[in-house]
């Protein structure tokens, strides 16, 4: 089963593992989109690799989602997994495949998932 299947009109939940694996931080390729929805001081200070930015700010204002992240699978992270679980019910309401991380950025690097600043070093989670 698909992890984007929607249930009863909610976009799904998925662990930083799974959110890994399927955005080419595993061991096989990415077959989804890592949409990072914190806002851009927190995205400067350290997000994952290969991750694309739009703020759930930007998007609920009606902002388009980036080039990367158009006509694909995403899977929504934040900070915690609170502001990705609205961004990826505007997502799926705009007819989106979304689902967000459990967790967020803060299990993210928990788990030992590399995160990066805006420089490309070791970054940090705001």
């Amino acid at each position: 089963m698909s992890i984007f299947r929607r249930e009863r009109g909610a976009p799904g939940r998925v662990s930083v593992r799974v959110a890994a694996e399927r955005t080419g931080h595993g061991d096989g390729g990415a077959d989804a989109v890592l949409l990072d929805v914190r806002e851009p001081y927190e995205w400067q200070a350290g997000h994952a690799p290969r991750a694309v930015h739009l703020s759930l700010s930007a998007l609920a204002a009606g902002a388009g989602l980036p080039t990367g992240a158009q006509a694909r699978p995403l899977i929504v992270i934040c900070r915690s997994g609170n502001r990705s679980r609205q961004a990826a019910e505007l997502l799926v309401a705009r007819g989106s495949q979304a689902v967000d991380v459990i967790g967020g950025m803060r299990d993210w690097a928990a788990a030992g998932l590399p995160v990066v600043d805006a420089r490309g070093g070791n970054g940090t989670i705001a």
